[in-house]
């Protein structure tokens, strides 16, 4: 992932979207900070956001069974 100045970025903006356009993350940095992250866009449009963390989060069985009563009680239910 490579780290860029927002300086540096509205430079070498045109160089920085090639790069991004072939796969590449860059990080925009103000100072030490970083403030933003260009990715490049899914050719599938939006769909392709939706599964960018497939395999790495469980949802357990119980997910969707009552809550214990007294938490419940404490959300007003």
């Amino acid at each position: 992932m490579k780290k860029v100045t927002v300086h540096r970025a509205k430079t070498e903006l045109s160089r920085l979207l090639r790069k991004v356009a072939l796969g590449e993350e860059v990080v925009l940095m103000r100072g030490r900070e970083p403030v933003a992250l260009l990715v490049p866009y899914p050719k599938e449009g939006r769909k392709r956001l939706f599964g960018r963390y497939k395999g790495q989060i469980r949802i357990g069985e119980d997910f969707d069974a009552p809550l214990p009563e007294e938490m419940a009680e404490a959300f007003g239910l």
